[in-house]
């Protein structure tokens, strides 16, 4: 056997699937095999497999060994001469094998071997070919010199960035996302070392390989796409340290005990250093606009105050001034921030309306004060009236300044055009209206160099005129009739435009795509996410809270109607501090709910929604699924006054 093809899996059905489908395309003319190594997904991935890919060897482990264990329980038992370590967030060309195979047997020094690869927008991905991050090195990438002179053989040897990205060289590391390896090279200097959880297992092989007497090759003559970040968020503050740390214990175990001090230095300054910078770059994005709209409002209403004490030639009071306006901003504040005067997309409503729900409230305290603090009502009405404006103004502002993350109303209807044949490309289509309501157009193009029916507006072939001629936004490929090497090709084509690229399975009913490579990627599915969106977490949560709270003050009452009243009680005060909620889903064995949002779990379920007492499995995921994609508080206050009385269970 030739070739030996090993995916580990955690939790990436869909681009598993797509994956899957370019292998077996890709083995065609091949012989092979290929192992996929789950480590205990819970989002149906296995389920996929066995059904679509039998012929896939698939191991299924019970925990989440790690990506060096899982990879190693396939080599243990890998048949091919070769054996490709790949990522299940890939696409490979047609091809890819025969040429990487026929590369290897003509250069039988080449222990190991690594591709081009680009991201899903088609942009060049530099961890293709690296160098060996020797502390020197690992110094110029920590503190960004290889990023500045990526062209000097000096700075940029991390990434080898001084060397053609279309010519084959001899590298030293290759990356762990398309990891082809000799058999004999692996026999000779061992497996992937299982010290290693997460990352850096890569680096620590390639460098085996190296002193083992073979060499790495970078071989630029076939491409894959790598849907980088799908599995991790690269740039959260976990990833930085379980990255560096794998790199402290690379450094351990390869470089001299001097040298090994220092690279754990730098690294252990890089970690606090790179934390606290992701840290502070989350604290400033999340505050820097609340706190900026805080001052001005605040700032607003003293100049209201200053204007009115100037036309009325009074002195307003200095509690008024000192206490008085900082407090009615920060009410102002947080009725926009309670409203989802904050949520994206921006709706103006909910500004209009935290205004308002400020003003009243204000008004209602100013009420309920003493004389001596009561002053003016006319400054609280302008003052509100200055909110509303502002808010208005300032996001109509930020909606022309900076549409993509202040775009008010949501993101911007887009121009699709889908390229396959009719029947496909009309199916995704449907997929496309069904998962996205943020559609304009919708153009076909036909795959080949004819148009055969006159739905197309033209052929790939004039796929720049028609992006130009039709504004298009977004390119979606069929993977059925059009070919990975072609996607590939036409991808990196377009690299420096602003288009996003999509990619269509056949027979499946989920569009892939990935708009940069620190995004965990964008997927057409179906929205079941209504549950989670910012607005209805904060209003279950409200109804949670007022309603235990409100129970528990009339708790030597209520207590008598319920037969269980340890039990009812102990579910109010868990609903109370939040660690249940009210209403959450039927808890089921299903594979279907392996899929739904995570939410609390709920003293009462979504299967209470209907009266029917004898509904099997597959109706009350259906429940489950009804109650996730159509959530509004309304839905909630109707479950629970309908089953008021099994609050106790």
């Amino acid at each position: 056997m030739k070739l030996s093809v090993i995916i580990v899996n955690y939790n990436v059905e869909f681009f598993l699937e797509q994956c899957l489908n370019s292998v077996y395309k890709a083995l065609k003319n091949v012989e092979g095999e290929v192992f996929v190594v789950d480590n205990n997904s819970i989002d149906g991935s296995l389920a996929m497999v066995r059904d679509k890919f039998p012929q896939v060897t698939l191991i299924a482990n019970k925990d989440n060994v790690g990506f060096s264990m899982a990879n190693n329980q396939a080599l243990k038992i890998a048949k091919g001469d070769y054996h490709l370590l790949l990522n299940p967030d890939t696409i490979v060309e047609e091809d890819t094998f025969e040429k990487i195979i026929a590369f290897m047997d003509e250069h039988p020094d080449a222990g190991g071997l690594g591709v081009k690869m680009i991201d899903g927008k088609g942009n060049f991905l530099p961890e293709s070919k690296r160098g060996l991050p020797t502390p020197r090195d690992a110094f110029y990438k920590i503190f960004g010199l290889s990023r500045l002179f990526p062209k000097s053989k000096r700075f940029g040897r991390y990434h080898l960035s001084y060397l053609d990205i279309d010519e084959t060289h001899e590298i030293e590391i290759l990356s762990g996302a398309f990891m082809l390896m000799r058999k004999e090279a692996l026999d000779k200097v061992g497996l992937l070392d299982e010290a290693f959880f997460m990352y850096g297992e890569d680096i620590d092989l390639s460098y085996r390989i190296v002193i083992g007497g073979y060499k790495n090759y970078y071989y630029p003559e076939t491409r894959i796409i790598h849907y980088k970040g799908e599995s991790t968020k690269k740039s959260s503050v976990n990833y930085v340290f379980v990255f560096y740390n794998a790199m402290i214990i690379f450094a351990k175990k390869h470089f001299s005990s001097k040298n090994a001090k220092i690279y754990s230095f730098l690294i252990n300054l890089a970690i606090y250093f790179r934390a606290g910078v992701a840290i502070l770059n989350r604290a400033i994005r999340k505050l820097t606009l609340p706190m900026v709209d805080l001052a001005l409002i605040i700032l607003g209403l003293f100049l209201i105050a200053w204007e009115y004490q100037a036309i009325q030639d009074i002195i307003i009071p200095e509690n008024l001034l000192g206490y008085g306006l900082p407090i009615y901003g920060l009410i102002w504040f947080l009725t926009q921030l309670f409203s989802g005067g904050y949520d994206r997309p921006i709706k103006l409503i909910k500004n209009v309306i935290g205004s308002a729900i400020g003003t009243a409230l204000i008004l209602m305290i100013y009420a309920l004060l003493s004389k001596e603090y009561q002053f003016s009502r006319l400054i609280i009405l302008v003052g509100g009236s200055w909110v509303m404006v502002y808010y208005l103004i300032s996001r109509a502002l930020l909606h022309f300044a900076l549409p993509e993350q202040f775009r008010i109303g949501g993101s911007k209807n887009k121009r699709f055009v889908i390229i396959g044949e009719l029947k496909e490309a009309e199916r995704v289509s449907q997929v496309l209206h069904q998962t996205n309501t943020k559609v304009q157009s919708t153009v076909y193009l036909a795959p080949g160099s004819e148009k055969s029916d006159d739905a197309y507006v033209g052929t790939m072939n004039q796929l720049n005129q028609v992006i130009d001629i039709h504004k298009i936004n977004e390119v979606i490929f069929c993977a059925r009739d059009v070919s990975a090497e072609t996607i590939i090709s036409k991808m990196l084509e377009l690299e420096n435009s602003k288009l996003d690229f999509k990619i269509a399975q056949p027979e499946t009913s989920f569009l892939i795509g990935s708009n940069s490579i620190d995004s965990q990627g964008d997927l057409y599915v179906m929205d079941i996410n209504r549950i989670n969106k910012p607005a209805n977490r904060r209003n279950k949560r409200t109804l949670d809270f007022l309603f235990a709270t409100l129970t528990l003050l009339l708790s030597p009452i209520l207590v008598w109607f319920y037969k269980q009243k340890r039990q009812w009680l102990k579910n109010m005060l868990d609903v109370l501090i939040g660690k249940r909620s009210l209403i959450g889903y039927a808890k089921i064995e299903h594979h279907s709910n392996l899929k739904l949002p995570r939410i609390k779990g709920g003293v009462l379920s979504a299967r209470l929604m209907v009266d029917d007492i004898d509904i099997d499995d597959n109706a009350i995921s259906r429940l489950n699924l009804i109650y996730a994609k159509n959530h509004s508080i309304g839905m909630d206050f109707k479950i629970l006054f309908r089953n008021l009385k099994g609050l106790d269970h």
